[in-house]
């Protein structure tokens, strides 16, 4: 059983340390394969949208591209301001304790930050705000290198970095926990029905400085000491390819406000 404090939405610095890299996140981080945003689009009764943990924006121009109404919220102040000079509506509050304001949404979408937010409180709070029929849909972006290039990553890890990349157990196996785990803060509301998962795989070819851009928006690196960050990123540069393949599974958690 975790102790308290081992939930990813226990640990609240973490969730709000993103905004020391809100540019660079913006620009380094890869968004969600179009396609599978506009079927829940399409499988929404309406176009009225909350991205919880809209952080820069990423996915929320994407569901605007699909003509949604799109509101953003994110507990970091840094990540909404980037997020409205892109042009989105931004709101600043944790999900949790968030004042709607008698507002209702057709869709209520996260994209790589439901981990961040209480599963089952989460959950309550989305069936609040949908109307009738609405749906949630939860998407993660999971990331597996070219056997190579995964094997140098394995080898730049640093202390206290976590080994992700150790083992040749499959990336997405790894992740199930959280979809599970989302899951199941669905039934437990005991407010959705038909939860399903949806899955879309692509991939995307890093360049070394690429990667290296992207590696400090990952959770927790932006609250590393400069040095010991310096340090992963050289170890990093010494090893990995001058490009590589990564292989994506886009993953939409989803189900339907009964």
């Amino acid at each position: 059983m975790p102790t308290r404090g081992t939930e990813p939405h226990e640990q609240r610095a973490a969730a709000e340390s993103f905004g020391a890299e809100a540019a660079r996140y913006d620009r380094a981080r890869p968004s969600y394969p179009q396609d599978l945003v506009r079927r829940i689009v399409e499988n929404s009764p309406g176009r009225r949208t909350l991205d919880v943990g809209c952080g820069t924006g990423i996915a929320a121009r994407q569901f605007q591209a699909e003509q949604a109404d799109v509101l953003g919220l994110d507990v970091d102040a840094r990540m909404a301001e980037q997020a409205r000079t892109l042009g989105l509506e931004v709101e600043v509050s944790k999900f949790e304790d968030w004042d709607p304001r008698g507002r209702r949404f057709d869709l209520v979408v996260a994209a790589q930050a439901w981990h961040w937010v209480d599963p089952v409180a989460g959950a309550a709070k989305a069936a609040e705000i949908l109307a009738p029929a609405g749906r949630i849909a939860l998407l993660w972006n999971v990331m597996e290198p070219e056997p190579a290039a995964r094997a140098a990553m394995a080898e730049a890890n640093v202390s206290g970095f976590p080994d992700i990349w150790a083992g040749d157990r499959p990336i997405l196996e790894t992740y199930d926990l959280m979809f599970a785990k989302a899951e199941d803060g669905l039934d437990r509301s005991e407010r959705f029905s038909g939860t399903d998962r949806w899955t879309a795989t692509w991939q995307l070819v890093y360049t070394r400085t690429d990667w290296l851009d992207q590696l400090p928006t990952f959770g927790g690196m932006s609250r590393l000491p400069k040095d010991e960050l310096d340090n992963f990123l050289t170890r990093t540069a010494a090893v990995i390819p001058d490009s590589f393949v990564m292989h994506y599974t886009t993953v939409a958690t989803t189900a339907i406000k009964r």
